[in-house]
């Protein structure tokens, strides 16, 4: 028998974070009540360097997700123990072989996508590599749409597709998905080869749970969502 936590739950987070935007989004989806603590990653050197911070999450990354039963960091890891500690609503199916399909759709953007064009990854390219804002932007995008042409040839065939990647409730695959297009549409993308994911994405943003987590909602945010394209 899992013993939940009694004090209310920190998140610390960064407002642009792709990965602390999936941990908001699965907050938010199980109904948990929580505090945001903002960690500017740019600011002054980054406040994920702080002492107080580091001697929390040496990974010097966001999220990092605090209860009085736990210090995790890494998102998909806080979002198994919030499904395993708050089952209801459900993050992933029931059957062992749906749940293994939607962890590995969730594993091509968390894994294959996001950790090659994170901003260390791309800050790295410019200021050590000396690479021209060009070819970081032809790097970005080449990953990107890799990864995006394979999600949507997916999705378009599945039929366990429904309004969302599984069925009609939202799960991990929205939880990953939507902070991805997030990024590529700040990144100037075209996202009309992508009609199935573009289709989720609306989905996604007529739910209280994404639109709280994204990025204008944020108490430390310094900007506003992109703009998102419309449904075909």
């Amino acid at each position: 028998m899992i013993t939940k936590s009694n004090s209310k739950p920190r998140l610390y987070s960064f407002w642009r974070s792709s990965a602390a935007f999936r941990a908001r989004i699965a907050l938010n989806l199980k109904g948990i009540s929580y505090d945001i603590i903002p960690v500017h990653l740019t600011k002054n050197g980054g406040a994920q360097f702080d002492p107080e911070y580091s001697e929390k999450n040496p990974t010097h990354l966001v999220p990092l997700f605090e209860d009085d039963l736990a210090n995790i960091h890494q998102s998909l890891a806080i979002i198994e123990y919030l499904e395993e500690t708050h089952p209801s609503p459900p993050l992933l199916p029931s059957s062992p072989g749906d749940r293994a399909w939607v962890r590995s759709l969730a594993m091509d953007i968390a894994s294959d996508i996001h950790p090659i064009n994170n901003v260390r990854v791309l800050r790295y390219l410019l200021k050590n590599l000396g690479c021209s804002i060009e070819s970081k932007d032809i790097w970005y995008q080449h990953w990107v749409q890799l990864g995006l042409n394979s999600l949507e040839k997916q999705l378009s065939i599945d039929s366990r597709v429904g309004l969302f990647a599984y069925g009609d409730q939202p799960g991990l695959v929205e939880i990953c998905l939507v902070p991805q297009l997030f990024n590529a549409l700040n990144s100037g993308m075209d996202l009309s080869p992508y009609p199935t994911l573009v289709k989720i994405l609306h989905e996604c943003l007529k739910l209280p749970a994404f639109i709280d987590a994204s990025w204008e909602k944020q108490i430390d945010a310094e900007g506003s969502n992109p703009s998102i394209p419309p449904q075909k």
